[in-house]
């Protein structure tokens, strides 16, 4: 007869344990981390980085409450930034100019490390922003501006296409999206904001 082989109730667990991820709002401090993954997502697909060093400090100094990065065992790994937009469309002003007293926010960028890529972490971070933003009593819409390739993509995070943009960037074209911010978060319970 062979011996019975019980496993003990300790090894039927789950040994691993997931990196620690966190999400907060970037600081001026972050403005390095960021550019680096920019300049390498962008530069790579379009040849242009929406934003240079100076514009993204510019943002996180001024609006730093309308940016999330997303930070896995302390290291950025994906980001977001955006500012306060005043009028019914973009134009170029909005590519540098944050209108305290807009209640639209200008998604100016997201993105992911390359070693974070193919993950879902884009759609995570976007859905994670856009329910921030339901927290923000004064904001009523998110707009943005993309590549045509990359409409469907915002198109599954809920944004709908406005149409052509009316900046354009040397060669490049881009649609204008908008994201309807519906309801406000704050006025629920358990809401988390």
């Amino acid at each position: 007869m062979r011996p019975l082989h019980i496993r003990s109730p300790v090894s039927q667990g789950r040994r691993h344990t997931l990196p620690a991820s966190e999400f907060r709002s970037l600081s001026p401090e972050d403005a390095i981390s960021v550019f680096e993954i920019e300049r390498e997502a962008f530069i790579s697909v379009s040849g242009e980085c929406p934003l240079h060093l100076d514009e993204v400090r510019h943002f996180l100094t001024l609006c730093p409450e309308l940016s999330l990065g997303w930070f896995e065992g302390g290291r950025l790994v994906a980001f977001v930034i955006g500012s306060l937009w005043d009028q019914e469309r973009l134009n170029t002003d909005a590519l540098t100019l944050h209108k305290p007293h807009g209640t639209t926010v200008h998604i100016h960028i997201l993105a992911v490390h390359r070693t974070f890529r193919q993950q879902g972490k884009g759609s995570i971070l976007m859905w994670r922003y856009l329910q921030y933003l339901r927290c923000l009593p004064s904001v009523r819409r998110a707009v943005l501006m993309c590549e045509d390739f990359l409409v469907p993509f915002y198109r599954k995070s809920g944004f709908k296409v406005q149409g052509p943009s009316r900046i354009t960037v040397g060669p490049l074209a881009f649609i204008d999206m908008v994201y309807p911010v519906r309801g406000h978060a704050f006025m629920r319970r358990n809401s988390g904001c």
